[in-house]
């Protein structure tokens, strides 16, 4: 299973490093859809993600626009996750893809509305109490992302610890 999780304007840095290093531990590639809320090279990145930037897969898209040119959501495995979702994230079988791309929106918005109306069936999320807005978008990515690979029964990663052998 090849995972791409995408960032779409990502504002704040802590998660931004939070989710790369998340992507690093499941070997992930990393989109960031410009433009960022920060610089990629600001410490608080730098420190959330800790050491793993050399071991993460990222690139980096001008705009929405152009990710969405070259990616085609019509000829990829393409989720979106918003609050608005329609399916709930644990209900797609992703067991059967060769390859997700998994999108969230930046922190204060989300992804646009017309691109989540016009995906509407491809549209997921995380099921939450109703009087609350959000959860945390590096939270929401690794139980997303972490999913995906128990259904996929975490193929490619560690399954067995050796550490008291």
């Amino acid at each position: 299973m090849k995972m791409n999780i995408v960032l779409v304007e990502p504002e704040i840095p802590q998660n931004t490093g939070n989710i790369a290093r998340t992507c690093a531990a499941i070997g992930a590639k990393l989109h960031l859809v410009h433009p960022l809320g920060f610089s990629i090279s600001e410490k608080e990145v730098k420190r959330a993600g800790l050491d793993y930037w050399d071991k993460l897969n990222i690139e980096e898209h001008i705009s929405f626009a152009k990710f969405l040119e070259k990616y085609k959501p019509e000829e990829n495995n393409m989720f979106f996750v918003t609050t608005k979702g329609k399916n709930v994230y644990s209900d797609v079988n992703y067991s059967e893809m060769n390859e997700v791309f998994v999108l969230f929106g930046k922190e204060t918005k989300g992804l646009p509305e017309e691109t989540l109306k016009k995906y509407l069936d491809k549209t997921i999320r995380i099921p939450m109490r109703e009087t609350l807005r959000s959860l945390n978008l590096s939270n929401s990515v690794a139980i997303v992302a972490y999913d995906i690979f128990r259904q996929c029964n975490f193929d490619g990663l560690e399954k067995i610890s050796s550490y008291f052998d």
